[in-house]
């Protein structure tokens, strides 16, 4: 198993300040397993309007952060991925909000795949705030 620290993360995904939603990959299992986390700031600029008297991550972030950790998982399927500058787009998302997530959690992500094919993944993501699932998705994502 291996991990990922932020500079490595970059290197993979197309994303960049200020919407890269992970902060490390604890768990690397190519193709088969990612598990990586984000820490919820109050300082993140999102909550300056989502809700400032009650600061709640939206759900659309949530969706990102499992997304580019399915972009991991994608990439250590498919090594001869991973140097070229691949443009990814999300396909159906199925997914469940089950609790808030707030200012002082930690969002643990975890993406299992489903398919894998040459230039497309359907995944299974969950997020997760200490034992509490706190969302759960089928993704699918295109690369091209």
């Amino acid at each position: 198993m291996n991990s990922l620290n932020i500079e490595e993360i970059y290197k993979i995904i197309p994303q960049r300040f200020p919407f890269v939603m992970l902060d490390r990959v604890t768990e690397l299992e190519p193709g088969k397993k990612v598990v990586a986390f984000k820490n919820v700031s109050y300082n993140e600029e999102f909550f300056e309007g989502h809700f400032p008297s009650r600061p709640v991550m939206p759900g659309a972030l949530i969706i990102e952060a499992m997304a580019q950790a399915s972009i991991i998982l994608f990439s250590s399927a498919k090594p001869a991925v991973q140097d070229k500058q691949l443009t990814y787009y999300l396909g159906a998302v199925k997914v469940r909000f089950l609790h808030p997530v707030v200012p002082g959690d930690q969002l643990v992500i975890t993406v299992e795949p489903l398919k894998v094919v040459s230039s497309a993944a359907i995944v299974k993501a969950a997020a997760r705030v200490l034992d509490k699932e706190v969302a759960s998705a089928e993704i699918s994502l295109v690369a091209k």
